[in-house]
């Protein structure tokens, strides 16, 4: 198929692109009857069964871009609360302790609590009406290029090509097999959220990334409760930081009122901790034991779960975002304000400047990388620059932990987001992992942390019966999308070097060590704590519970597994968060 613009990814940074796009054609076509532009030639691919099911955020929503690109929106868009009332919280394993004053940047007055599930099927609406055409269930499979060119100055992207359908697990043709369209495209945008694949293989082969300034990551684990009355406040908005975590791991949980009887609860960990042990799901589990939020949640019924990765980086880490015929936005371009804990109107915006940078390539036939730089100078120039600028060196200031962050966001609160001295460097955050052996007695006794959690089914949970919250499914019979380079790695090495730690912050019950024949007992490291794996154990992926988090491609020590698209339309359903 030949294409104007293919955009891939259907989130709010993709839905943004292409309405505003069609806002630009209908004003020229209006102002040049004579030379129209057609929009049946754009397309966005979104690899959901519907608009929304694979978006999640917390989700407050500052409405700066979104009122820019649909002013009055307000009246129209699934608002659920306009926030109130803000606090933050210190916490300690049984006790807490109130901030006497909200820092600058959590305060929320002015932005809504919202279901990003419900505003992006808005935005879909929307695009749809505008007239362009949303492909629902093809996900981007690879890009394609003009030749063997891996320079960025000559390599150009000529589109993209979707899944097949119809595939089975040994990687053959079923009776209702359906091989995937090539999208050929004058312009490719990819939005396709944290680690796309598509903009992995793209920033690899390009080289994009700077390798002083590495993306990192972090990890949010939310659920949707229904709670008693009086608890929350619809719009309260509640920040903790602290216990479960300790002063060397990044993170912290949010609360989000709803409605008078629903919350938004969840706890986001940084994915550049040291112990390999360290478990993102059972941290959270914890945080709802915790007092505090015991006393919010008791009582009440979870009904919704999911989990996703953000880039933590910021402007630093920002890869080159165009290219020939290609551009980079939201997340997949590090548009996340990691102080604010905020990126939906970041994704929004450059979406928006992506799609003025696109018309004009279209207008002018002629989509080099001449003609899309003026996407990187707009950004420049808007208030994406303005607003993270100023916090380029928020989440590397916490690399050696809470107390040498806190003092680093001091200092950049009154140096404007400067440093004493130059930018802070920072590399790739599974190279912080420290080895089994390397891990001291100290670190053995850590166990809120770096236990599994059971769950009590009530108040806590296992993996199972959260992914069962997510509405997570695949057919089974399909390839496995989480491609393993070499197996004997899992097996030989990383179960005595690290142990497996896939099994920790794989927040969905992917990835399990099971005895492939009977092994010698349990050995003892020679630090006193058990080997996590005896002989004879392998990895077992059980891939239809992959919630598409990214967390297995982005913190493997050995950098081994890369995720790629299960057939189009599969994955969780995030209906309503």
């Amino acid at each position: 198929m030949e294409a104007d613009v293919v955009i891939i990814g259907g989130g709010p940074a993709g839905m943004a692109c292409a309405l505003r796009l069609a806002q630009l054609i209908d004003a020229h076509n209006a102002a040049h009857p004579d030379k129209p532009l057609t929009k049946e030639n754009i397309y966005v691919l979104e690899k959901s069964r519907e608009v929304g099911q694979h978006c999640l955020s917390g989700a407050l929503l500052d409405p700066r871009a979104t009122r820019e690109l649909l002013p009055g929106f307000e009246k129209e868009a699934p608002l659920d609360a306009e926030v109130a009332k803000e606090s933050v919280w210190f916490l300690t394993p049984k006790g807490k302790r109130r901030f006497p004053i909200v820092p600058p940047p959590l305060r929320d007055h002015g932005n809504y609590v919202i279901s990003l599930n419900k505003f992006v099927k808005w935005m879909g609406r929307k695009v749809e009406e505008a007239g362009i055409t949303i492909f629902t269930g093809f996900a981007g499979s690879e890009l394609l290029w003009a030749d063997d060119s891996a320079d960025w100055e000559t390599a150009r992207v000529t589109g993209v090509r979707t899944d097949d359908k119809g595939v089975n697990k040994e990687g053959r043709p079923k009776a209702n097999f359906e091989p995937g369209y090539e999208l050929r495209a004058k312009i490719t945008i990819l939005a396709e959220g944290t680690r796309g694949n598509c903009a992995k293989a793209l920033i690899g082969r390009l080289d994009l990334e700077d390798p002083e300034h590495a993306q990192t990551y972090g990890q949010g684990i939310k659920e949707l409760w229904e709670i008693p009355a009086g608890r929350v406040a619809k719009g309260e908005v509640i920040y903790t930081l602290g216990y479960p975590l300790t002063a060397r791991e990044y993170g912290g949980a949010w609360i989000y009122g709803v409605s008078d009887t629903l919350v938004s609860v969840g706890y986001v960990t940084g994915l550049d901790y040291q112990d390999p042990r360290t478990d993102p799901h059972h941290v959270f589990q914890s945080f709802k034991e915790h007092p505090f939020a015991r006393r919010i949640l008791e009582g009440g019924r979870m009904i919704r779960y999911g989990a996703k990765s953000l880039p933590y980086g910021g402007w630093l880490t920002m890869p080159r975002i165009y290219g020939n015929g290609w551009m980079l936005l939201g997340d997949s371009a590090s548009f996340l304000n990691s102080r604010r804990l905020k990126g939906i109107h970041l994704a929004i915006k450059s979406g928006m400047l992506a799609a003025e940078a696109a018309f004009t390539a279209l207008r002018n036939g002629d989509s080099s990388l001449q003609t899309l730089g003026d996407y990187k100078s707009a950004v420049d120039e808007s208030w994406i620059r303005k607003e993270l600028w100023p916090v380029r060196n928020f989440h590397q200031g916490f690399e050696h932990g809470r107390i040498e962050g806190m003092v680093s966001a001091a200092v950049q609160q009154v140096m404007r987001g400067g440093v004493l001295g130059p930018d802070r460097t920072n590399r790739a955050g599974y190279t912080y992992m420290r080895r089994i052996d390397d891990l001291g007695p100290s670190d053995w006794e850590r166990l809120p942390i770096v236990c599994n959690a059971k769950g009590d089914g009530k108040l806590t949970f296992d993996r199972l019966t959260d992914v069962f919250h997510s509405g997570t499914r695949h057919d089974e019979d399909q390839p496995v999308h989480l491609v393993v380079e070499d197996l004997n790695i899992c097996r030989d090495h990383c179960a005595q070097e690290y142990g497996n730690p896939c099994q920790y912050f794989c927040p969905a019950a992917v990835y399990e060590m099971v005895e492939a024949s009977p092994g010698p007992a349990q050995a003892q490291l020679p630090n006193g704590g058990p080997a996590p794996h005896a002989a004879g154990r392998e990895l077992r992926i059980n891939f239809t519970n992959c919630v598409h988090c990214k967390a297995c491609d982005i913190m493997d020590p050995y950098q081994i597994i890369t995720w790629v698209p299960p057939e189009g339309g599969g994955g969780p359903n995030y209906d309503g968060m």
